[in-house]
């Protein structure tokens, strides 16, 4: 998240190539495997610091993909030589170069991004997003996100969220530069650098996942009555996404910072946005809204027929916001695209007037002596006791059941809760088929670089 991101991914697209984002944790194996899988002919990479050393691995990955034919390393100081053998540098570039005067005449279909999907199963696909996916998208969300109360171009946008996740790459950066707001640029999430650039920088619009909201929650006791009074009077409106935020935090954020979350639902194959609490209906906590503008939902069940009302079943979707596929994986894009829809792969329920829920991800879904338990549901009631403050749930081997449930959680500062504690409180809560028959208390959850908790990590260590 720092100025050399838009830079060159701007400067990318006004030259008629395509943008392949990378996660900047990839090592040197996996960066290698992206440019491959990519075609990619040029690599951009920030130098990185001693803990992250970017280059270094950049550069390891260059020299095992022969068909990338150029390195740019982004050094914090332009004027700086090249830290890694065989590369030149963005402001060596910048320098000997005259701006490029004329737009590549792109049209609708033109592949603009290539976003690489996690890869919790097999190895990671590239979700191929055209020019129209994009720009659509990018419009939606400008208009979803601001106030109606402030102009667009005296927005000013916190980014938090990874630049290279789609979440912020179009909810932030490229609605702000469609309206004409400002961005002010956090590297690395911590809340209580957050807090302050929201105060200095006079934030009017937070994006985050729903970690990032605990992790504000927890930081509230941090101000004075007079910050958290001016941050108040300006931060205008606050979006959650990529991944189902727990009613309690929802609520819990809205009474210490003075204002009500809106989340939305969507993944990079989506562009990412598909539904949202829209600014000019009624909000629902604990739904992701109603579909955009130009885009249709459906629930349905394994012969993709829709479910009754209120069921539970897979979302699919269609509209402008629809990927061109996996790039050069015809079969699987077959599969997600079936009968013309893109299969989510995620579990929802979707009420009278339209509003959709995200109920689980259907590969989190744990099957318990033959009953589905979401792990969601079982963490939205655990975060209402009062000692919990975070909480994952995962399903874990068991001979008879097949598979067993297990918490894995957080406490609160202070907190003496027992793990035999919680699960007698659980059993009170929950039907006997749903409640966590295993607790594990840790001081903190894994997590991605985009703030999702790693529920395949914890399922490896159950």
């Amino acid at each position: 998240n720092l100025p050399f991101f838009p830079i060159v991914y701007y400067g990318i697209l006004k030259a008629g190539a395509v943008v392949a984002p990378l996660n900047v944790l990839l090592k040197a194996r996996e960066i290698a495997y992206h440019l491959k899988d990519s075609d990619a002919v040029a690599y951009f990479v920030f130098e990185g610091t001693p803990e992250l050393p970017m280059a270094a691995e950049g550069a390891k990955a260059f020299e095992d993909c022969p068909t990338c034919r150029e390195l740019v390393v982004m050094t914090a100081d332009p004027a700086a030589a090249a830290p890694v053998e065989g590369a030149t540098t963005l402001g060596a570039i910048l320098a000997s170069q005259e701006p490029l005067r004329d737009i590549h005449p792109s049209v609708a279909d033109d592949t603009a991004v290539i976003l690489y999907t996690s890869g919790t199963t097999g190895q990671p696909k590239g979700a191929e997003l055209s020019q129209l996916n994009m720009v659509m998208n990018a419009i939606h969300s400008n208009g979803l996100v601001l106030s109606r109360d402030i102009p667009p171009q005296e927005h000013a946008f916190l980014m938090a969220l990874p630049l290279f996740h789609s979440f912020g790459q179009t909810v932030g950066m490229n609605s702000m530069f469609y309206g004409g707001g400002s961005i002010s640029m956090l590297p690395r999430f911590d809340p209580a650098q957050a807090l302050k650039l929201m105060l200095a920088h006079r934030i009017t619009v937070f994006a985050g996942v729903p970690t990032m909201y605990w992790a504000l929650l927890n930081a509230a006791s941090d101000l004075t009555d007079t910050q958290m009074a001016e941050l108040r009077s300006h931060l205008a409106f606050a979006v959650s996404g990529g991944a189902a935020l727990p009613v309690e935090i929802l609520s819990r954020f809205e009474k210490v910072y003075g204002i009500g979350i809106m989340e939305g639902y969507g993944l990079s194959e989506t562009s990412p946005v598909a539904s949202f609490n829209h600014a000019d209906r009624e909000r629902r906590p604990g739904t992701v809204g109603q579909p955009i503008w130009g885009c249709e939902m459906r629930i349905v069940d394994e012969n993709d027929q829709d479910v009754p009302m209120g069921e539970p079943g897979e979302i699919v979707i269609r509209g402008h916001n629809i990927m061109k596929g996996y790039y050069k994986r015809p079969e699987a894009t077959a599969e997600a695209m079936r009968g013309g829809w893109f299969h989510s792969g995620d579990i929802g329920v979707v009420d009278g007037d339209g509003y959709f829920s995200v109920v689980d991800r259907l590969k989190d879904m744990i099957l318990r002596g033959g009953f589905n338990v979401y792990p969601r549901e079982v963490e939205e009631v655990l975060l209402t006791h009062p000692d919990v403050s975070l909480a994952a749930v995962v399903g874990v081997p068991h001979e008879q059941h097949g598979e067993e449930i297990k918490a894995f959680v957080v406490l609160n500062d202070g907190a003496s809760l027992t793990a035999e504690a919680l699960i007698a409180w659980s059993k009170e809560q929950m039907a006997a088929y749903k409640y966590p028959r295993l607790v594990e208390f840790r001081s903190e959850l894994p997590m991605n670089a985009t703030g999702k908790i790693l529920r395949r990590q914890l399922r490896d260590e159950g």
